[in-house]
């Protein structure tokens, strides 16, 4: 198991109440100091507090299992919103939002993420000319079909 997968396994432990959920972790190596970098998100948000009570618990478990024999830096967050979505539970946090969407074929599409499940979701597009009497259906896109998702704000 390399150092990401031991790091994964540690924060699983510290995020066994299924409030929290990992969006990504990545060790980035460097000669002077290695960064890990922890994206972690929960239904509701996550608050800078959070994270802080995460990064000791996790920073106290790497300490002692030796992880990281060296100094390192250790950054525990969430996603900005401009993270691309990754996982379900992402999706199914943003329903009601606008996202746009580009599929693997390099299609792009963008609308109000209706529902979203363990295979894919629904996604009501907005089309830039409807017609009158147009019938505007949900697609129905499976996760292995996107390349990227972004959640998209509004002013």
């Amino acid at each position: 198991m390399n150092v990401q997968e031991q790091i994964i396994a540690l924060l699983s432990t510290l995020l066994q109440d299924d409030k929290y959920f990992i969006v990504e972790v990545k060790v980035s190596p460097s000669k002077v100091r290695p960064k890990i970098t922890i994206l972690i998100d929960s239904d509701a948000g996550i608050s800078i507090d959070e994270c802080a009570d995460l990064s000791r618990e996790l920073s106290e478990m790497i300490e002692a299992q030796d992880l990281m024999p060296d100094a390192y830096t250790l950054e525990v967050s969430s996603p900005g919103v401009d993270f691309p979505l990754a996982s379900p539970r992402q999706f199914r946090k943003n329903i009601g939002r606008t996202l746009r969407i580009v599929l693997k074929d390099g299609t792009e599409k963008k609308g109000e993420l209706q529902a979203a499940d363990e295979q894919g979701f629904r996604l009501l597009e907005t089309l830039k000319k409807k017609k009158k009497d147009q019938e505007n259906p949900p697609l129905m896109l499976a996760y292995e079909d996107i390349l990227k998702a972004e959640v998209q704000v509004k002013f």
